[in-house]
């Protein structure tokens, strides 16, 4: 959120302090009927998703406009106050490089307590005859627009007046009293909402696209990559160069689901605002092919699993897992034989199945026997959009002795009667260890979410009982986890943000990696995390939006865990390691 108001200024109008109406009320907006926009999921929806209502608030804003957000206050009291009555409130984002994190993380960093929306072509502030952030307008039941202007004229580029009239308010009780409203337009002040300039006509495949992809995409988008389509070559890209432009315009892809704002981590995938010009305007332009001897061949085929390199040791699941054709498959356990005999160190370690469509996510800790599987124990995991563990020289898991590595694993069914063995690999130090990789979780299994609840809080807390270095982060939450947002607070320290995740995707669970020594925490550091959970029937991926919904670990029942992963500050082991057996050699 930019707060530059010196500049904006320049694009922005006073509104009248007498407002008069300008046109007939209750006049039908073209296309209202059809509005359409994106949510904070990057599914596509319109008003009707939200379910039956009496009616719609739609407040269009950008995310870099000072004025519009200094109305959220106002607007969060007023959906408060006629939620009741059936009104519904959304945020319509029309900047046009704002991505869908971006805005995401825009509604949780100013409290907006309603949902928040792109429209992503600019067809909802057309339809509505919106031209400025800061503009509301009112849609009735019919879709028919009943209102359109200002909050009311308290807030303006110069400072602020008295409010005086509620003139959104007044739309909203007059709409719902059955009367025609009495002022049906104001004149909003903002900035004013910019229409897309026409792509650059210079832009060919071979000399400026082509390299874009390889440097951020091809990795996936290949044969054999985790992206269901490749983007090698010019015929790729032109068979899918709407998907293109519509995955990149919106944050997407590359995908990352952590906000900029807040934390620099080494695995983020970067896609410069230039680069993101280019793929954008050459998709939505004449997509010219150029010189295409220019582009490089792609990278080959991966033909090993291990992203970790060759393993020092692979175990495997001692049997083979049946998985039926439908229906909930419960969490399955599995240990992989045999026990470690002595304590052993890790640098590196992968889960591997066999069968990628039916395992979801899979959990690795080790156990001892006649323990149950406990996440205090975890080491690492398989999930979408997962890296294996790869820790830096010097740093090392450590397996006690005695234990043996357990799998909990999360199956989902494909229509089809499948089978999957799973195999883990290890890789052994070659450095000297200097530190043990230790970790937190912020946990809270007591939660109930209600019926309905679109923004339902969760809160957990640890405190760090040593100095430590952080490594990373990972969230865990199912499908109704909307965002989740790390905190610290040292002794005697004001709280600062670690991560905030404002678009949490069950189906790409990413880590957050900081790099070396980048982030130290002093002993007593407390770590929150606080997490939303939309049971709402706006969110299109909830089970059951009349369920009240608790812990458990099923997809349709709610997980809430924040992982922090550290070393000591002041550890020094110094342990000479064998690589073969991953055994701490005598000194």
């Amino acid at each position: 959120m930019s707060p530059s108001a010196v500049i904006t200024a320049f694009l922005l109008v006073r509104s009248s302090a007498s407002p008069a109406p300008l046109v007939r009320a209750q006049e039908a907006a073209p296309e209202a009927a059809k509005l359409e926009f994106v949510d904070v999921r990057f599914a596509r929806r319109t008003l009707d998703d939200f379910g039956p209502r009496r009616a719609f608030v739609l407040y269009f804003t950008t995310d870099d406009c000072p004025l519009a957000p200094r109305y959220i206050p106002r607007l969060n009291e007023l959906s408060a106050r006629f939620a009741a009555s059936g009104v519904q409130f959304a945020a319509v984002d029309e900047g046009l490089r704002d991505t869908v994190p971006e805005i995401a993380s825009f509604a949780l960093d100013h409290a907006l307590a309603f949902p928040i929306v792109k429209d992503v072509d600019g067809s909802v502030a057309r339809a509505l005859g919106a031209t400025r952030a800061g503009e509301v307008a009112l849609v009735d039941a019919e879709k028919r627009l009943r209102y359109r202007g200002r909050v009311d004229g308290q807030y303006r580029v110069g400072g602020e007046a008295p409010a005086g009239r509620a003139d959104l308010a007044e739309a909203i009780e007059e709409l719902l009293a059955g009367r025609e409203v009495s002022v049906p337009r104001t004149l909003a002040e903002g900035c004013a909402l910019a229409a897309a300039p026409p792509p650059r006509a210079d832009l060919t495949f071979g000399r400026d696209v082509a390299p874009v992809l390889a440097r951020r995409c091809v990795a996936c988008h290949r044969d054999g990559g985790a992206a269901p389509f490749p983007l090698v070559d010019y015929g790729d890209a032109v068979d899918h160069s709407a998907a293109l432009a519509e995955a990149v315009a919106l944050g997407r892809m590359p995908p990352w689901h952590a906000s900029d704002a807040y934390g620099k981590f080494s695995n983020r995938i970067e896609l410069p605002d230039d680069e993101r010009a280019v793929l954008l305007d050459w998709a939505r332009g004449e997509r010219r092919p150029g010189d295409l001897s220019l582009v490089a061949p792609p990278p080959p085929a991966d033909v090993s699993p291990w992203r970790i390199g060759t393993p020092d040791l692979v175990l495997e699941t001692p049997t083979e897992m049946q998985i039926p054709a439908d229906g909930i498959v419960p969490y399955q356990y599995m240990v992989l034989l045999p026990a470690f005999a002595e304590e052993t160190w890790v640098q590196a370690v992968q889960i591997v199945p066999r069968n990628r469509r039916a395992m979801h996510h899979c959990n690795l800790a080790f156990v001892r026997l006649g323990e149950e599987f406990r996440t205090e124990n975890f080491v690492t995991g398989q999930v979408p959009g997962g890296d294996p563990l790869v820790l830096d020289d010097g740093t090392a898991v450590c397996i006690p002795k005695g234990a043996l590595l357990g799998l909990q694993i999360h199956y989902v069914t494909t229509g089809r009667e499948e089978t999957d063995r799973i195999q883990v690999g290890l890789r052994f130090p070659r450095a000297r260890v200097q530190r043990r990789m230790r970790h937190v979780e912020m946990a809270d299994l007591r939660f109930a979410i209600p019926p309905g609840a679109d923004a339902h809080p969760v809160r957990a807390a640890r405190t760090l009982d040593r100095d430590a270095i952080g490594i990373g982060m990972y969230v865990h939450m199912h499908l109704r986890g909307r965002d989740m947002r790390f905190t610290a607070t040292e002794p005697g320290g004001a709280p600062r943000t670690l991560l905030l995740v404002p678009t949490y995707d069950f189906d790409w669970q990413q880590s957050y990696r900081w790099f070396p020594d980048a982030e130290r925490f002093a002993k007593g550091t407390r770590v929150d995390c606080l997490a939303h959970f939309d049971n709402s029937r706006f969110n299109p991926f909830n089970p059951d939006p009349g369920a009240t919904v608790r812990f458990g670990l099923q997809t349709a029942q709610e997980m809430m865990y924040g992982f922090l992963f550290y070393v000591d500050a002041h550890e020094r082991l110094e342990l000479d390691v064998d690589p073969r057996t991953g055994r701490a050699l005598a000194r």
